[in-house]
């Protein structure tokens, strides 16, 4: 299975199972993973969840070269009302798709009334770290490391541009101006992780850490997630969003109106060599 479900207590561990592509996230994953939440949601015996990944790493992004890339096919839609991207073309072709799959995903999934931890160890890259900061905690192996390095395509950044709330703007700059990997050791001194473990201890401090949570009142728990959310909001991330999505789609129109390549010519293989 694309994506795993397990229930352990009170906890759900949801994992993203494509290891042999360092779990990169092609459509049918994103809908798998929005099933698992949804299952959880539904459970009143489930109070927290993890959000792990398979293998050595949490995710490497966004899926833009596998061999079961699907980009082109169509899915159902539930985070936003837009219609299908597979009978557009140009602008409004990925503008719909990228609405639903990129960001409105990730805005549904941060609204999930229960704690969600990302238990995270590799890599967390580009789509990685929008999967990552639209959970509530992230606990991060030793060995983990974390980029956004699309400003190599010309873009100003992933599609969930949380960059300068969860990093502080000087850092979110310097995240984005080098597209150097940053380690969960600066992670964590920078505010973006909560805890950093030895890699062999990850999934237990992490489902520690969860059981505690779960402890505590489910409904206040659903409040308080609320409220921090809403603080966030009034602070500018839901409208900040909203206007750099806008700034990364003019940036692909513009990659293919000068080269015919939305992404600056810019494919898995060569951001790899380019130092991921």
């Amino acid at each position: 299975m694309i994506v795993e479900y397990e229930r352990r207590g009170p906890v759900a561990v949801v994992t993203m199972n494509r290891p042999e592509y360092r779990n990169a996230q092609n459509s049918a994953m994103t809908y798998a993973l929005d099933e698992a939440f949804t299952r959880a949601v539904d459970d009143r015996e489930v109070s927290v969840l993890v959000l792990a990944g398979a293998g050595k790493h949490f995710s490497a992004g966004h899926d833009i070269g596998t061999p079961e890339r699907d980009a082109d096919q169509s899915f159902p839609r539930r985070a936003v009302l837009w219609w299908d991207h597979t009978g557009c073309e140009g602008a409004d072709r990925r503008f719909a798709r990228e609405s639903e799959v990129y960001l409105g995903m990730c805005r549904r999934w941060r609204e999930i009334p229960k704690p969600v931890i990302a238990m995270v160890q590799g890599a967390c890259v580009a789509g990685g770290l929008m999967l990552a900061w639209a959970c509530d905690v992230i606990v991060a192996s030793e060995d983990a490391f974390f980029s956004d390095p699309v400003v190599r395509m010309g873009i100003p950044g992933v599609e969930y541009f949380a960059h300068p709330w969860v990093l502080g703007p000087r850092r979110a700059k310097e995240v984005l101006f080098t597209g150097e990997r940053f380690s969960a050791a600066q992670a964590y001194e920078w505010g973006m992780v909560n805890r950093v473990v030895p890699r062999d201890s990850l999934e237990d401090e992490t489902l520690v850490l969860a059981a505690k949570i779960a402890a505590m009142p489910q409904f206040g728990l659903a409040l308080a997630k609320k409220a921090v959310n809403q603080a966030e909001d009034l602070m500018g991330l839901r409208a900040g969003m909203d206007s750099v999505f806008g700034l990364h789609h003019l940036a692909h129109a513009h990659n293919a109106e000068v080269s015919a390549d939305p992404l600056g010519g810019m494919d898995a293989r060569a951001m790899k060599a380019a130092g991921q």
